[in-house]
């Protein structure tokens, strides 16, 4: 890769290895029901994947770049906070999906 993704988006670090960056979608925890209902944190469910967007990745990741969407467990998960903002820092083996244009049609996307 020729250009560092870091240096697009403006973020003050360099991943290392296999790791990415992402922006958690919506509140901590918040969700919405397909009708646009509000479903608070507190709400119990079972075991719930969470989709973020990727905003950097580090050297040695092969299925991910930035502006895609993933998929992870939010339960495994380091956050740090840059600018004000927070984010979630991932092994890319801790994702489970990737959701982007450049997967091919007979393509899972997912990472194994």
């Amino acid at each position: 890769m020729t250009s560092d993704p870091n240096l697009d988006t403006g973020l003050p670090i360099r991943l290392l290895h296999d790791r990415v960056l992402v922006r958690t979608e919506g509140a901590d925890g918040e969700r919405r029901s397909s009708a646009g209902i509000v479903i608070p944190a507190t709400a119990a469910v079972g075991k719930r994947l969470a989709w973020a967007t990727a905003v950097g990745v580090g050297p040695h990741v092969r299925s991910i770049v930035a502006g895609d969407r993933v998929l992870f467990d939010p339960d495994d998960r380091s956050e740090v906070e840059l600018h004000g903002r927070a984010y979630v820092l991932l092994r890319e083996r801790d994702v489970h999906a990737v959701a982007a244009e450049r997967v091919e049609e007979n393509s899972t996307g997912l990472y194994l």
